[in-house]
């Protein structure tokens, strides 16, 4: 299978956008101080379209998704492999990136936070468990805080779609085109994500002071150590217990290409050519290899999972609250898994998992988004290799716990 050469610029274009923005919102903060806030309400604009269209984007792609699964006999056992493996590593880099922000904690003590949480009502722990599942009335469904009713909601609704069959087909089509539709309403809307987040970064540094530059230097030196010994450490042990020495050697021989492919490309979806040319090379069936990467591209991603952790730690610190609780790092875990499921199968998805992350945690929206935007920003090559070459060693192990398969 050829793998299309790499244009460096044109993969990277949003990203450099983006951080052109900052770069040039940061200087204006300097160079302008207070005088920014006239350009402030661009910022504003920019986070009240996108909290606009995230409510209809997340119904439509889920509900779409879930609409248009096939089901076959072939999927049964190598299907609940597939899974377990998928969120096995999910949780696995989850775990490394919660020892490495413990071992290396972040306590930035940035200006806003002192911002106060939003009111989060008081109830029992099963009052507040169905509160968070489910919504009381259809219009609740409609608001950012009922996020994860939302998700549960799209899902049910692309089940019941898929159970009806052809007499379905008909609100198919309609999730299908919405679907469509709000992923180029997204894109539209992201197009002006540089003048939103650099209006946005003008404001913080004019207003709070140039400290704030030096705010995400050390989470973002954190999180590529982590990732770089999830890299080489992790995988390398995934590749054994795929297959000892021999899966060891066949795995990292023919890993890079798909590795610079992921990091080139910045595009997990971009990376499937690489990596099932690579899955051939490295001798995993046919079958596993064409139902591991294509599904692991949009669901599977342990960069993701790691860069939801640093997001989390980072705006607890943000906002002085503590993370050592058993319950709290549970919350995150769960939060990592939901963030790598919706993330891949929406341009900019990520941005969907960090508002459900900021929603669960009461966190105040209009500070917490954009910081947590800006970090993903500047983690996402890292995240990227890690999310699209762990699908490659995944089909491995997939394959060794399935098929028995011996290299």
């Amino acid at each position: 299978m050829e793998v299309k050469k790499i244009n460096f610029l044109q993969s990277y274009s949003s990203i450099l956008w983006l951080l052109g923005g900052i770069i040039i919102g940061s200087i204006f903060g300097l160079v302008f101080g207070e005088d920014v806030l006239i350009i402030k309400p661009l910022g504003d604009i920019f986070l009240n379209l996108l909290f606009t269209a995230i409510i209809p984007l997340i119904f439509f792609t889920i509900g779409s998704s879930i609409a248009n699964l096939e089901r076959t006999e072939k999927l049964g056992k190598l299907f609940i492999i597939m899974i377990l493996v998928f969120l096995a590593t999910i949780l696995i880099s989850a775990i490394v990136m919660i020892c490495a922000v413990y071992l290396f904690p972040i306590h930035e003590d940035i200006a806003i936070a002192k911002v106060p949480f939003e009111e989060v009502a008081s109830g029992s722990a099963g009052d507040q468990i169905a509160k968070l599942l489910t919504a009381n009335d259809f219009f609740e469904l409609l608001s950012r805080k009922s996020m994860l009713a939302l998700i549960i909601f799209s899902f049910l609704v692309g089940f019941a779609t898929l159970q009806s069959g052809e007499k379905g087909n008909a609100f198919k089509s309609f999730l299908d085109s919405g679907n469509e539709v709000m992923k180029q309403l997204l894109n539209i809307i992201m197009k002006s994500a540089p003048i939103g987040l650099g209006a946005y970064f003008a404001y913080q540094v004019g207003v709070f002071g140039p400290q704030l530059l030096g705010v995400y230097a050390k989470p973002m030196a954190v999180y590529y150590a982590a990732c770089i010994f999830y890299f080489f450490v992790f995988f390398s042990l995934y590749a054994f217990v795929a297959g000892g020495k021999k899966a060891f050697k066949v795995f990292w021989s023919n890993n890079i290409t798909p590795s610079l492919t992921a990091i080139g490309t910045c595009s997990s979806i971009a990376t499937i050519p690489a990596n099932l040319d690579a899955a051939e090379k490295m001798g995993i069936p046919s079958h596993v290899r064409n139902l591991v990467i294509p599904l692991g591209a949009p669901l599977h991603k342990d960069g993701s999972s790691m860069s939801s952790i640093l997001k989390i730690t980072f705006l607890f610190a943000m906002f002085g609250k503590d993370f050592s609780d058993p319950m709290t790092i549970l919350l995150a875990l769960g939060i990592t898994i939901v963030v790598s499921i919706v993330e891949g199968g929406i341009p900019n998805g990520g941005y969907i998992g960090e508002i459900l992350a900021i929603t669960v945690y009461g966190f105040p929206m209009e500070q917490a988004l954009p910081v947590a935007m800006i970090l993903g920003t500047l983690v996402d090559p890292i995240a990227t290799l890690l999310n699209a070459n762990g699908d490659v060693i995944c089909s491995m192990m997939v394959s060794r716990f399935s098929e028995k398969t011996k290299w």
